[in-house]
């Protein structure tokens, strides 16, 4: 049984909000890593703060640097970079757990929150807003061509939805859309063998033309 890591307290089933405390307690994940300063200024400016971004470096398989602001503790990633650290620090996820992925998205989930549109901090043109996966609960802010920012907590919060199988779920989603739509089946026709309905209103035109044929040459012979 999990506890609180605030107060020992058990934690209940699929969630790590604590009942005694409150205290919110990430899952056990060996994705929060420690990390190595690299250059404590870079000419990369936080969004928020407006101040140089530091450079740091996770130390995956080998140098992994990112950007980090010391102020407000934002992320900010290039183009892959989240899917490899997700990749590295999330593994053997074999089902998908959707009450616990309601609970994360529930508790981390604030009402208070502002929509705020931010800059890239490299280019220093407005990012789109975009969810990075289904049933995530994280909007990033995404520069199309430089990467990705995310808020203090929301890396934390993707580790846990991967954890919980929404990268499983993701990816179930994704094939469901590719598949091609599928056409209702035709109907059978009893004596047939197969569906051809029109060769039934043939035989009932050919029919009817032949009636209307007899009157005709009925009335002017």
């Amino acid at each position: 049984m999990n506890r609180c890591q605030s107060c020992s307290a058990p934690l209940p089933a699929n969630t790590g909000l604590c009942r005694y405390c409150g205290t919110r307690n990430a899952l056990d994940l060996h994705g929060k890593r420690d990390y190595v300063m690299h250059r404590t200024t870079s000419e990369r400016v936080c969004p928020h703060c407006d101040k140089a971004l530091q450079t740091i470096d996770l130390q995956l398989r080998e140098d992994f640097f990112i950007e980090r602001c010391a102020s407000c503790y934002g992320l900010f990633f290039d183009p892959g970079e989240i899917e490899t650290l997700l990749e590295s620090s999330v593994s053997n996820v074999f089902e998908i757990n959707t009450q616990l992925l309601r609970n994360i998205n529930k508790e981390r989930y604030s009402k208070d929150q502002k929509v705020k549109y931010i800059k890239c901090p490299v280019c220093r043109n407005f990012m789109r807003r975009v969810n990075f996966g289904y049933r995530s609960g994280v909007i990033v802010d995404r520069c199309k061509k430089h990467g990705v920012w995310l808020d203090n907590g929301e890396i934390v919060h993707l580790l846990e939805w991967k954890k919980a199988g929404g990268q499983m779920l993701h990816e179930r989603q994704l094939r469901r859309e590719r598949e091609p739509t599928r056409s209702r089946p035709r109907k059978i026709y009893p004596g047939t063998g197969h569906g051809q309905p029109e060769s039934f209103a043939g035989n009932r035109d050919d029919e009817l033309l032949s009636v209307i044929s007899s009157v005709i040459f009925n009335l002017f012979r």
